[in-house]
């Protein structure tokens, strides 16, 4: 651009060329995006009247009247041109204050590193995001308020109109009939509730004034965990993608690829509860991706230090040059062998030719094969010899201890220069396990996938990360194309910090007894949010940018400047501004939501030259990011890939460093940058802490699942994965990251998003007043009391329209989702379940862990099953998480029982009130019945013990209860020996 001294189109590649008054073509008189009158009127033919870059509206007229001028506050590329010895043209990113406050100048820039980035920067002047006109503005103004969001909301088009155009994606609303009706039933219900509630407080049951008040406080925080639940879904939308278009536009034929590279992260802990072989077909999937081999690289992280994962990661390596060119040759899916083999479909009815049959018989056999090869592995690792494991060389192997043991990185693929057996390039395929060392804390899986952040950035740098659990293979070989629709998308993708694919899950029976599916929160609660600022992270099966996990904003957002430098004195501005130290002048920078300061490095052009040298010194940088050169630099470098100043035989060494124990010291890792620490559920925090920066987040539905894992099946693990969730909610609720006050002086995150947020922290405590309230019909039924008072005519048409509002809501959300009856009603039971279970314990172990300090560790659940087809459904283990429901089970049927011999004796006035006690009683065993049929079992193996301790909290419940009786009015005792004088009793 500088040399031919006229701007580039951005489109075409010819210079843009100049208006009759010497000055330069500008379309967008906003951003001054480069692009020449031909290709303007072609956009404008084709429909396509806003700015590829900041998403305005051109000017109807741009076309018609040349001698249009710009107005003072409009940047044009010429000004641009003109200034560039003063404008250094730097992406728009940011990074936190904290490691720039106390930074010093050692050099001119530092590290030989850090020169040549800056020269590069220089050189860079279509990198300018914002408007010389809002720069102006603040700095006049120093309350100026935030300008509008350009690239927040998605372009909704219609499919008619999308086939039209070059867009790789397009919003599809709900249809109006559904959303509209859906809305107003939510309206009502509110209604209703208010008008209920005011019934309810204004009509207490005086008999029994404490089984009231208890109802009353029950019901009102249920409907407050109603509304935090449904207003998130008030604007659920559908997206399609066009994954055809993203071929034509970035993998022209005859030129190589334009698609961005994806590093995969594969992590795992322990092989005996995680099978290798699972591990390698998520590994073996990923090798086969119907995506350019030189753009994906998969990252196993072994968090475990098991010689078994890096053998078993050997043996896939080897099996992987014969699966990925039988995948790609012949299209198959999905890509991960042992499920493509077991799929119950006839394999020849679409494919016939001869060399198909013959081959995908030889691969089977290379297959089985390959299973008795790792099973021969695994029962090799059942018994550990005394002297540690040792290598094939001879030699020790370094992860013995767990505990201590140095990292380790082993390239299988890829760079060793392996390829297929038809003489092709396969993908990268590194093994990493990071450093261990007693005494420093390692943070869980959070600290394993930080680990790969930094060493794939040192040794390959994608400029996007997808990261999967060791049980989720890849099931759709297109899936990383459709995530690049949005990403890759010069208008929708700036601002997206990831893409979210739902869960779906293999090994269930067709009831799906215990909801392991999720369907209610897949294709419902996650299909809300992504109608306000995106769905929540959910740990796995998610495309990130690694820019914003690096704790950069979205570039679209407004930059900020420090207040000192529009509250200077107007007498000699620039006499402050040069003597002013640029950490102090940090110091008093404006706050937005995050707890540390976060300053733009595309405001560099501001400063001076001293001021601009300690923004982008190597001492700040190393304070946030740690002491690594190399990784660094790649974090400046937005379209990724390894920096041309790195030697390549240093690599290695370079990515032992970052993975080491005590790199994290005193750095931003897991705090702003990266996978979040503070939470077992690190995948919530971190997803919150991106949408507080100002990004938004894409939930991707593809027709065939984009990926499959092992969900697990039977009722313990089941309750045990429940309870870490419920666990690092509460975690969340405790911490300084509470989505009740964290980020509220921002007002990045949306209202409706952070009430989504805030129902993801507070929902264990449901709890409490569930338990409560499951117990109130035994208490009735046991009594005869009852918490609802003699209903009048204008009672029973409130408790009738609240039923029936509960049951259009449901109705119209499955009309508009799909979802259907079975699997809400599963949802339900589940909530019942898990709520009087694995949250009440995740409640009193969170408040435990804040006030006592005492840690509960979580079991990794299994993802294995017996022989027997959904053998493991019936199995049930002893856990303390089963007491809770089977005592509310046997208390309910106890005072079911109670209730009818109480109703027989006092005969036929008595059976009235006892219908809606025992409707209530019933209430509670049909939401409780997936956990009755589970504990019994199709073999009847209950644990003894549980039915013991069942037996003994109800007895010693019972008998404290006809002790204590304290819900029931007390009577007179005086009048009452009075009555039985007279009577002479």
């Amino acid at each position: 651009m500088m040399e031919s001294k006229s701007p580039v189109c951005n489109t075409c590649g010819e210079e843009i060329g100049v208006k009759p008054n010497g000055e330069f073509f500008v379309a967008c008189h906003e951003c001054s995006f480069p692009i020449c009158k031909a290709c303007l009127e072609y956009e404008f033919k084709e429909g396509r009247r806003i700015c590829l870059r900041c998403g305005n509206p051109y000017d109807e007229n741009v076309l018609d009247d040349v001698e249009i001028k710009t107005s003072k506050h409009q940047s044009t590329i010429a000004t641009h041109i003109s200034n560039a010895p003063q404008d250094s043209g730097i992406h728009a990113r940011h990074v936190s204050t904290v490691s720039t406050i106390d930074s010093e100048l050692n050099d001119e820039y530092g590290n030989p590193i850090w020169k040549n980035r800056v020269d590069s920067w220089k050189d860079k002047k279509s990198k300018k995001n914002k408007k010389k006109h809002a720069k102006e503005t603040k700095a006049e103004d120093p309350d100026a308020q935030v300008p509008p969001q350009q690239h927040m909301e998605d372009i909704s088009l219609n499919p008619e109109a999308a086939s039209a155009t070059d867009v790789l994606s397009v919003v599809i609303p709900i249809p109006r009939t559904k959303i509209t009706s859906y809305r107003i039933v939510i309206i009502m219900r509110l209604t209703i509730l208010a008008l209920f509630f005011h019934y309810r407080i204004t009509h207490p049951v005086d008999s029994a004034y404490g089984l009231w008040l208890t109802s009353v406080i029950c019901e009102i925080w249920f409907a407050f965990s109603w509304v935090l639940d449904q207003f998130p879904k008030w604007s659920p939308i559908n997206r399609e993608t066009y994954i055809d278009r993203l071929s034509a536009r970035f993998e022209r034929e005859g030129e190589q690829s334009q698609l961005a590279a994806v590093d995969f992260f594969v992590s795992t802990v322990d092989p005996l509860k995680e099978p290798p072989l699972i591990t390698a077909n998520t590994v073996l999937s990923i090798l086969a991706l119907d995506y350019p081999v030189d753009k994906v690289s998969c990252y196993v992280s072994d968090d475990g230090a098991a010689m078994l994962s890096f053998e078993s990661l050997v043996e896939t390596a080897d099996f992987a040059r014969k699966w990925v060119p039988f995948c790609k040759k012949y299209s198959i899916e999905p890509r991960a062998p042992e499920f493509y083999f077991s799929l119950k479909i006839d394999y020849l009815r679409d494919k016939v030719q001869p060399s198909f049959v013959k081959e995908r018989r030889a691969m089977k056999r290379d297959y089985e094969e390959f299973k008795i090869r790792m099973n021969a592995l695994v029962a090799k690792a059942q018994k550990t010899p005394e002297e540690g494991w040792t290598m094939q060389d001879g030699t020790s192997w370094p992860g013995n201890n767990t505990r201590d043991h140095p990292g380790m990185i082993q390239v299988f693929l890829g760079y060793s220069g392996a390829r297929d057996v038809e003489g092709n390039e396969l993908p990268r395929l590194v093994y990493v396990s990071r450093e261990k060392r007693p005494g420093y804390q390692h943070h869980k899986k959070a600290g394993a996938e930080n680990a790969l952040v930094r060493v794939s950035a040192v040794l390959t740098n994608a400029p996007f990360i997808l990261n999967l659990d060791c049980d989720h293979y890849v099931n759709n070989s297109k899936a990383v194309r459709e995530a690049m629709c949005f990403l890759m998308d010069p208008v929708v993708g700036q601002d997206v910090c990831y893409v979210q694919f739902p869960q779906r899950f293999d090994g269930i029976d067709r009831s799906d007894r215990y909801a392991n599916r999720n369907i209610v929160f897949f294709d419902v609660n996650m299909r809300g949010l992504d109608g306000i600022q995106g769905p929540v992270y959910v740990g796995t099966g998610c495309v990130f940018r690694r820019q914003a996990l690096y704790g950069y904003s979205p570039p679209s957002k407004p930059k900020m400047l420090p207040q000192s430098s529009s509250s200077s004195c107007c007498c000699c501005p620039s006499k402050k501004k040069q003597t002013q130290d640029p950490s102090e002048m940090y110091k008093d920078a404006k706050r937005e939501e995050l707890d540390a300061a976060i300053f733009n490095l595309g405001d560099l052009d501001n400063y001076d030259e001293y001021e601009r040298s300690m923004l982008i010194s190597q001492t700040s940088f190393e304070k946030t990011f740690g002491l690594s050169a190399v990784f660094i630099e790649s974090t400046l470098m937005e379209n990724g890939g390894v920096p041309d100043s790195v030697n390549p035989s240093t690599l290695i060494k370079e990515a032992i460093h970052v993975i080491s124990c005590g790199y994290e010291e005193k750095t931003e890792w897991g705090k702003e940058i990266g996978w979040i620490y503070g939470s077992i559920t690190e995948d919530i925090l971190t997803g919150f802490k991106m949408h507080c920066r100002g990004w938004r987040s894409i939930y991707c539905m593809p027709l065939r699942p984009a990926f499959k894992g092992s969900a697990p099946i039977n009722l313990s693990d089941r309750l045990h994965q429940v309870l870490r969730w419920a666990l690092g909610s509460v975690e969340i609720f405790l911490s300084r990251h509470c989505p009740l006050w964290y980020g509220c002086s921002g007002g990045r995150l949306k209202w409706l998003q952070r009430m989504a947020y805030i129902n993801t922290i507070v929902y264990p405590f449901t709890s409490l007043p569930l338990v409560a309230y499951c117990t109130l019909p035994a208490i009735c039924l046991l009594t005869g009391k009852f918490i609802i008072p003699t209903l009048s005519n204008l009672a029973s048409m409130l408790f009738l329209g609240l039923f029936i509002s509960i049951i259009l809501t449901s109705v119209l959300e499955l009309r508009w989702s799909g979802v259907s009856i079975e699997d809400l009603w599963r949802n339900e039971q589940f909530w019942v379940i898990g709520g009087v279970s694995a949250h009440l314990f995740a409640v009193f172990q969170g408040f435990l862990k804040m006030l006592a300090g005492l840690d509960t560790n979580f079991t990794v659940t299994s993802k294995t099953a017996e022989d027997l087809e959904f053998g493991e459904l019936y199995i049930v283990k002893w856990t303390t998480l089963l007491i809770p429901p089977t005592s509310l089970l046997i208390i309910n049927l106890v005072g079911v029982v109670a209730g009818f011999s109480d109703a027989l004796n006092k005969g036929y006035e008595a059976w009235g009130p006892l219908f809606g006690k025992i409707f209530f009683a019933f209430w509670v065993v049909l939401h409780l019945y997936p956990f009755l049929k589970g504990l019994m079992g199709r073999q009847n193996r209950t644990p003894t013990i549980v039915i013991l301790w069942s037996i003994l909290l109800a007895s010693v419940f019972s008998l404290v209860w006809v002790r204590i009786n304290p819900f029931v009015s007390k009577t007179d005792t005086t009048a009452l020996s009075q009555n039985c004088l007279l009577i002479d009793c």
